[in-house]
């Protein structure tokens, strides 16, 4: 049977009419995404645990429980481990850890660096442990400060004897520092360039990069860092893409070295590792650049 004209009107209208419906809720849900993506992204980055389940002497390692404050007012945790009766040159290892947990999950890799001879501070983030006040960028920079004039002013160590060690988040911040001082080394294991290169990663059908309101970009620093760089990444990473580890060896002033690590993120690095161990140490070990006794004319601050 025909349409009527008018049947074939309606028709024709309601096709246009759908795919504009559709074409509106799809983007109603998109913005929804990005607004969604945009608010909770603190949450995506910052996984805080406050309890503190295990300490040192649990691995028989002496060590002091130390409380710092920060420049704006919060007090945080941190362990101070002593190499032992046979340190290598005094040397001491300023720990900046990654974005999950808390120092106690970071046991294994305090005994590592304690075998190796190093003195150890490992320090929580503003909200981890028992640290006050809640995570944010700027906020891991003033933990960071904190537990460099820690080392520098109350400890008297000289600034080229302690080495900033960062893994994955904690690379960033230990990049921060390393720009505004003058560390023995920087070490960046399984580290990414910038959170808007991650942002874009994790969310390729997102407008990432524009939505972070976190930056952490290691990238655009390491120009400005002077003392000897070490990036350790691993080809199996599936958390910070091997690329990123390459970026990061690549835009790194010399000296500089780079080592490829076995297995995925969170697969044990240095702990698991003996010829990491050794290229580490043999590194720090062979640059030993003239260094300033005190902090550089930029110093700590985070504006």
């Amino acid at each position: 049977m025909a349409l009527s004209p008018d049947r074939k009107k309606e028709s024709k209208s309601f096709m246009p009419e759908a795919v504009i419906s559709a074409v509106k809720i799809i983007a109603v849900a998109y913005a929804g995404l990005c607004l969604l993506v945009y608010f909770r992204q603190s949450n995506y980055l910052y996984y805080p645990e406050k309890k503190i389940s295990a300490t040192p002497s649990l691995l028989q390692l002496q060590y002091e429980d130390v409380m710092l404050e920060t420049d704006d007012g919060e007090s945080i945790g941190a362990w101070y481990i002593p190499a032992g009766p046979d340190p290598k040159q005094g040397l001491t290892l300023l720990f900046c850890h990654g974005n999950a947990g808390n120092i106690c999950h970071r046991l294994e890799s305090i005994l590592t660096f304690h075998q190796l001879g190093l003195h150890v501070l490992i320090f929580d983030y503003h909200g981890y442990g028992t640290s006050t006040g809640s995570p944010g960028e700027e906020e891991t920079y003033l933990d960071a400060q904190a537990a460099w004039k820690y080392l520098v002013e109350t400890r008297g160590v000289p600034q080229d004897h302690i080495i900033a060690f960062g893994r994955s988040l904690g690379g960033a911040v230990a990049a921060w520092m390393a720009a505004r001082v003058n560390p023995r080394a920087l070490v960046l294991e399984s580290s990414f360039t910038s959170v808007p290169d991650m942002a874009q990663h994790a969310f390729p059908f997102l407008p990432a990069r524009w939505l972070s309101r976190f930056q952490y970009n290691t990238l655009t620093r390491l120009p400005s860092i002077d003392c000897p760089v070490l990036v350790a990444h691993g080809a199996r990473d599936r958390t910070v893409p091997y690329s990123h580890g390459q970026r990061l060896f690549e835009g790194a002033n010399e000296p500089k070295l780079f080592i490829e690590l076995k297995g995925a993120h969170n697969d044990g690095g240095m702990d698991t590792q003996p010829e990491y161990r050794e290229a580490f140490m043999a590194f720090i070990n062979a640059h030993d650049a003239e260094q300033s006794e005190t902090i550089s004319k930029e110093g700590l601050s985070t504006k």
